[in-house]
């Protein structure tokens, strides 16, 4: 360990400090390149001038699309210290999803992978109709190299000059998430609420100087990038971006990087536990794990630590509008315990439960988690009405879950927040899908639920009532959903009903679908 910490307030300050207080330690490896925190600190300073230099004013926003990669973190590092705003998209993400977030956002740039799982990220921002968007910037190659290279000295003293001037409480991203009703709400956040829950999270999972994180979660999500990559700067440790689950190819970069951190899905223990040829102690440098939000039996939390061979396994619960974090279970903690919560409050962020009328709940009474402390967001973008509604006026979040606490301030989410379920690691909002599929000609009417699954924790089941005369088939809405949104969130299977069952206002009861 070290006696020295990380004192910055902002993103980018981190980096400052990490570069003077570690220079020659390892920042981030990524295939063959192995970066420091010296050389991290020269990139995002570089990658702040080019963005002066192509015109990128203070509060502009910069969209960022692309796979877990060093290249993804100087880009969004060098959007913050030119006093930018980086708006992360999902590598999943169809046309349409990309233009609704960032015609949102009114980005004036976008950076995007030229090219991942066979998709031409930037050649699909480029054909968008966004007004707003002066300029689309490759990710890597070339075209990266030019924008690089147009960088002048005084754009290189105008971007040490914004760095200086950033402070604490100026916005650092906007996060799109999906909600069950209306469309998909930007979550404005700010350095110092990031950076200080960065620090907490790591206090919270025993995270320190010189560990070294295996990132499979996503740097678009507030997982791989505020308690992913932020925290290994702010902390000292080493980031090991990893763009897709890839069983072999993780398990021999576990090994060969000695990574001691490796959160993920439950899917990514079940390919590893899956794996014939996984030799022993292959995962023996990994002492830590976190499973997120999914449901998951305890036999799994037994079977990543007796199989596996990881000591400590961990579970939270956080959300968008509150960096991602807000509980997390205990080093040391039983199976059980894992299973049945998700943790209590880390330390700077206090959770209640609360009824209607917002009176706190005797322990072990169930009622709305709420959720207050650095964490929580400043707002929604241009949605003061939806803020207002979302946390009160003493500070207090309203998750929209349901669960109960019990004598020592564990909580239980019983009840998915407005009926939103994991696939594989993603959060999969029914209303958002149901909107897209009641555009197929021949719906009339659609329930969106999530089904069991075994491998990716549950999957999308689309109920449909058909237009009069027309038909529906399985395989052609299962394809036509596939042209259209997120491949986690296409349905898997299709039920094709006469109606469904509503209130009397034609609200659908889902609990009354067959299952």
């Amino acid at each position: 360990m070290t006696a020295e910490t990380t004192t910055a307030l902002t993103i980018p300050g981190l980096v400052t400090d990490a570069a003077r207080l570690w220079p020659d330690d390892v920042a981030t490896v990524d295939g063959d390149l192995r970066m420091t925190f010296a050389e991290l600190e020269e990139a995002m300073l570089a990658t702040a001038a080019a963005f002066i230099a192509a015109g990128l004013r203070p509060g502009e926003r910069v969209g960022l699309w692309g796979p877990n990669s060093a290249a993804w973190m100087i880009a969004c590092l060098g959007i913050q210290a030119a006093q930018g705003v980086m708006v992360p998209l999902n590598t999943r993400f169809k046309g349409a999803e990309v233009q609704y977030a960032l015609g949102k956002a009114k980005a004036a740039m976008a950076v995007a992978a030229p090219e991942f799982l066979d998709v031409r990220h930037a050649d699909i921002v480029r054909g968008l109709d966004l007004p707003d968007l002066r300029r689309t910037i490759d990710l890597t190659g070339p075209d990266w190299q030019a924008f690089l290279a147009a960088a002048r000295p005084e754009h290189r003293d105008e971007a040490q000059a914004r760095l200086a001037a950033l402070k604490p409480e100026d916005v650092c991203d906007i996060m799109f998430t999906s909600g069950t009703t209306g469309e998909p709400k930007g979550v404005l956040s700010a350095h110092g609420q990031t950076v200080k829950t960065a620090r907490l999270w790591a206090k919270a999972t025993s995270f320190g100087y010189r560990d070294r994180f295996l990132l499979l979660w996503p740097y678009f999500h507030s997982a791989g990038y505020k308690a992913g990559w932020v925290v290994c700067i702010a902390l000292g440790g080493t980031s090991l971006p990893q763009a897709v689950l890839d069983g072999p190819d993780l398990l021999a970069r576990v090994e060969r990087e000695k990574a001691t951190f490796m959160p993920g899905p439950p899917t990514l223990f079940q390919t590893l536990l899956a794996m014939p040829e996984r030799k022993p102690g292959a995962l023996d440098s990994v002492r830590v794990s976190v499973t997120g939000a999914a449901s998951v039996g305890s036999w799994l939390i037994e079977a990543i630590q007796n199989d596996l061979g990881v000591p400590i396994v961990l579970t939270g619960y956080g959300l968008t509008e509150c960096s991602g974090t807000a509980t997390m279970s205990s080093v040391g903690d039983p199976p059980e315990t894992i299973v049945n919560t998700a943790g209590k409050a880390i330390e700077g962020v206090e959770v209640e439960i609360m009824d209607d009328d917002l009176n706190v709940l005797p322990r072990g009474e169930s009622g709305e988690v709420m959720i207050r402390g650095i964490s929580v967001m400043i707002g929604y973008l241009d949605d003061p009405e939806a803020t207002a509604a979302t946390i009160t006026p003493d500070g207090w979040l309203h998750s929209g879950d349901i669960g109960f606490m019990d004598e020592q301030g564990y909580v239980a989410i019983t009840d998915r927040k407005k009926e939103m379920f994991i696939t594989g690691g993603f959060n999969v909002y029914p209303a958002e899908v149901e909107r897209m599929l009641i555009a197929h000609p021949a719906i009339f009417q659609v329930a969106v639920v999530g089904i069991p699954d075994e491998r990716m924790g549950e999957v999308c089941c689309a109920y449909v009532v058909p237009k009069q005369g027309m038909t529906i088939e399985e395989d052609e809405l299962i394809a036509w959903s596939r042209e259209r949104m997120a491949n986690y969130k296409v349905p898997r299977k299709v039920v094709v009903a006469d109606e469904l069952p509503t209130t009397p206002t034609g609200k659908v009861q889902k609990f009354k679908l067959p299952a």
